[in-house]
């Protein structure tokens, strides 16, 4: 599909635009760009690239840049979508594969200003897309706070079955595995931003203008603060994960300590009963009247010995 905003005044001729929107775009709508500035369109092979002289190139006067972006909405996966820019002195061409709601925005709203420069479009969508990521790392930071919450909880007197607690623990660590992914992802796609708008700024500085330039070093700032944010939300995730961990780990050495005491508190009864079992005719207490409450008596006293031992040391 094709979405071409003219310039002011200039009708619905492609010739007229001043950026060109291209969601998928057929073979005839590559061929009749490319009729129109003489410009190459990028392919999904392309854009796909990851090597960063293949993601910033400059080719017949014209910039081109590709970003692995990331489209979002609330309550749906997010859904990786590399696009393309290509941003020359009197067309900007972007170029992706999947619907996004931060480039139709931007569309409407360059549409309703009038005039623009295909420089200050390339901007201001920069802007946008910067804002979209600050949105989904806000979003990130909200569900690790939630994580932290359930990890840290304050009622900790409140006992809680240890097979729910473990289930539940092992299922935040996943969400926080997941939200671990975005953010990297996250990072990334800011990183290829901040190059961007540093390539556009640097091999197109003498017909970009000053207001742009302006734009486009305030995007750097705020790619660096939203980076630094990004860093500080992966050291949150690897501590609600080792603290996740931690606790399961914990549970389960109490299930350990249990058995191991029941374990050893059963051994002196079971010795006292095998010895008074063997049924020999030379063993004095079978003739004894009180014998058998003299071997009940042996075993829970066998029993309870180690009991007052391990809690002389403090052990349970």
């Amino acid at each position: 599909m094709l979405n071409a905003l003219p310039a002011a005044n200039g009708g619905a001729s492609l010739n007229n635009a001043r950026w060109v929107d291209l969601v998928d775009p057929s073979a005839e709508e590559r061929a009749a760009f490319d009729r129109a500035f003489g410009l190459r369109v990028p392919t999904a092979e392309d854009i796909a690239e990851i090597e960063a002289t293949s993601r910033l190139q400059t080719e017949n006067g014209a910039l081109y840049m590709t970003a692995p972006l990331i489209l979002a909405a609330a309550n749906e996966p997010w859904i990786p979508a590399p696009s393309g820019f290509v941003l020359a002195k009197n067309i900007l061409l972007t170029v992706r594969f999947a619907r996004s709601q931060c480039f139709d925005a931007i569309t409407k709203e360059l549409a309703s200003n009038g005039a623009f420069a295909p420089a200050m479009a390339f901007a201001r969508l920069l802007e946008g897309l910067v804002a979209h990521m600050a949105d989904l790392l806000e979003a990130s930071g909200k569900d690790l706070d939630d994580a932290s919450h359930l990890i840290f909880r304050p009622d900790t007197n409140k006992r809680i079955k240890l097979a729910r607690e473990t289930g539940m623990l092992r299922d935040l660590m996943i969400r926080t595995g997941r939200t671990s992914e975005r953010m990297a992802r996250i990072h990334y796609s800011l990183v290829c931003i901040d190059r961007m708008a540093k390539f556009a700024l640097d091999r197109g500085r003498e017909w970009i203008g000053h207001e742009v330039a302006g734009e486009l070093h305030s995007v750097s700032t705020d790619i660096a603060s939203l980076v630094q944010f990004a860093e500080g939300l992966v050291s949150r995730v690897q501590l609600l994960q080792d603290a996740a961990t931690g606790i399961i780990n914990i549970g389960q050495n109490e299930v350990m300590k249990v058995l191991t005491i029941a374990s050893v508190v059963g051994i002196p009864p079971v010795l006292v009963a095998g010895i008074y079992g063997m049924n020999f005719k030379g063993m004095p207490e079978y003739d004894w009247s009180w014998g058998y409450e003299y071997a009940l008596a042996l075993i829970v006293i066998t029993a309870l010995i180690p009991l007052i031992w391990f809690k002389w040391k403090d052990w349970i």
